[in-house]
């Protein structure tokens, strides 16, 4: 139903801003879960190193003020009720609290310039206490080795965290602290249990841990809920403060916006990189295979957790061949290509550009492209991109069922890739499963929108926001099982010749 520009549904509407690896964006939406407006600006990413990923983060700060009034303006909206934050997990910013500078920029999770170090630890034998109380693979995805890295490579840094003048934030906390004028330092449990430096047990930053990578407690964040009021807006910044009632990372936010509230529910975000987050309910589960067991949210002081795996590279792959080759002119056109061909032509795609994520977690992985012919062209490349997406999310399922996960019934699924109708076929038949998408496949967004409606009282409890999703397609398996389980073979082959055999 249309409103007027000043009816109640447009005073009170909640700002979500959804700062991603690849894209920057503002979604406003009203009480009831409706998106009004939306903008978005292309993050940008710089590559110093081979395997080393960074992005700027007055850069990041600049294109969030720019959406927020850019979709504010555009919803018409007079009165902004509460701001819910979600971010890219993992990526690493360290500043000095005396005048909010960064010290260098921000490391992203996809940088694997900490792999030595976590290889070192893992030869060591830390790998399991580090799993036991963080739920977490040894990996330098996660932010405790780019911190250590920041403190020992960049001058005079190590020196100003033993002063207590620098403080650690993932994305979300350098926003917060930007947002509220330097006045607020924390970050929510779901951001925390992403570091490789939080006990998801007993909810603190671990003191071994710390020490193990040489990082002060000073530098840490408060670690609060998902939902809760963390601070003011400086008033420079809108006129007025305006309350931030939440603060998630994407894939638990999405994990809320695709109404995956209850035990045994799953769902897959598809953008930059692939997410795939199994809600596990109040007790974590110990992965035999490699998996992550982490915090999906906390609410007044109630956790729930989640299983989750990822891709590196899932819209990576498609931007590779826009960007770096020039053989596509956008990523929407790879639906039409796929859809060209009857099969893949023996072409598989392994995008490791950095290294290998769950289950197989071999960073010294590198991408390749196997079954090339002389015939082989564009539309052959383009499905073999977006197959590779669907054969990860595999790996990624039968993980899971392994691990003692309930197999699901359903994925829902978000993110940009999501659009790809093609795409999320062949995941149907490659899954043996329904999938479904939502009106809308800005689910981090929605989701840390209705933490915020938690926080101010608009919704009654996190039951209550399961409603408000609606579903926009949905696409049943079909493939025979026996050329299901041929492709199948053909991609398990493909990355065991991409492994690092040292």
């Amino acid at each position: 139903m249309a409103s007027s520009p000043h009816s109640p549904i447009r005073d009170n509407v909640i700002l979500a801003i959804d700062q991603g690896a690849s894209t920057t964006r503002a979604v406003v939406f009203d009480d009831q879960g409706l998106p009004l407006a939306r903008a978005a600006l292309e993050q940008t990413r710089s590559y110093p190193q081979p395997g080393w990923v960074e992005q700027n983060p007055e850069d990041i700060w600049l294109d969030v003020l720019t959406v927020w009034r850019q979709a504010l303006e555009h919803s018409g909206a007079d009165h902004i009720a509460a701001i819910g934050l979600t971010n890219q997990r993992e990526t690493t910013v360290v500043w000095d609290r005396r005048t909010g500078q960064p010290l260098y920029n921000a490391i992203s999770w996809q940088d694997r310039r900490g792999a030595d170090q976590c290889r070192d630890l893992v030869e060591k034998g830390y790998d399991s206490l580090i799993q036991v109380r963080t739920g977490l693979v040894v990996d330098s995805s996660f932010s405790a080795s780019k911190v250590s890295w920041i403190l020992n490579s960049v001058e005079g840094a190590r020196t100003l965290a033993n002063q207590g003048h620098l403080a650690f934030g993932t994305i979300d906390c350098f926003l917060l602290w930007r947002l509220t004028g330097g006045k607020v330092h924390a970050t929510d449990a779901s951001n925390a249990s992403h570091t490789m430096l939080f006990n998801i047990h007993n909810q603190r930053w671990d003191a071994d841990l710390l020490d193990l990578f040489g990082i002060p407690l000073s530098m840490m964040p408060a670690v609060r809920d998902s939902a809760a009021l963390f601070g003011h807006t400086d008033p420079a910044i809108y006129g007025r403060p305006i309350p931030i009632a939440a603060i998630a990372g994407d894939q638990q936010a999405a994990l809320i916006g695709q109404g995956c509230i209850h035990r045994g529910t799953l769902k897959g975000s598809f953008g930059t990189g692939g997410f795939l987050m199994a809600n596990t309910g109040p007790a974590p589960v110990a992965s035999r295979r490699r998996l992550l067991a982490t915090i999906a949210y906390r609410l007044n002081g109630k956790v729930t957790y989640a299983l989750e795996g990822s891709l590196f590279n899932a819209g990576t792959t498609i931007q590779w061949l826009r960007d770096e080759l020039g053989v596509i002119e956008s990523a929407t056109t790879t639906e039409y290509l796929a859809r060209s061909l009857k099969t893949n032509r023996g072409v598989y795609f392994v995008p490791a550009f950095t290294g290998l994520g769950a289950p197989h977690w071999d960073p010294k992985a590198r991408a390749a492209i196997l079954g090339l012919s002389r015939d082989t062209g564009v539309a052959e490349l383009a499905r073999a991109a977006l197959e590779s997406v669907c054969y990860q999310s595999l790996d990624l399922v039968e993980a899971m069922v392994d691990d003692g996960v309930v197999r699901p019934r359903i994925l829902r699924v978000d993110g940009g890739m999501a659009a790809n109708g093609w795409m999320l076929k062949f995941m149907a038949d490659i899954l043996g499963l329904p999938v479904e998408r939502p009106k809308g496949t800005e689910s981090a967004a929605l989701g840390v929108a209705l933490l915020a409606s938690l926080t101010i009282g608009q919704q009654v409890d996190l039951d209550s926001t399961t409603k408000i999703w609606r579903r926009d397609l949905r696409v049943e398996p079909t493939m025979p099982p026996e050329h299901r389980h041929s492709l199948i073979q053909g991609w398990r082959k493909a990355v065991e010749k991409v492994k690092d055999s040292e």
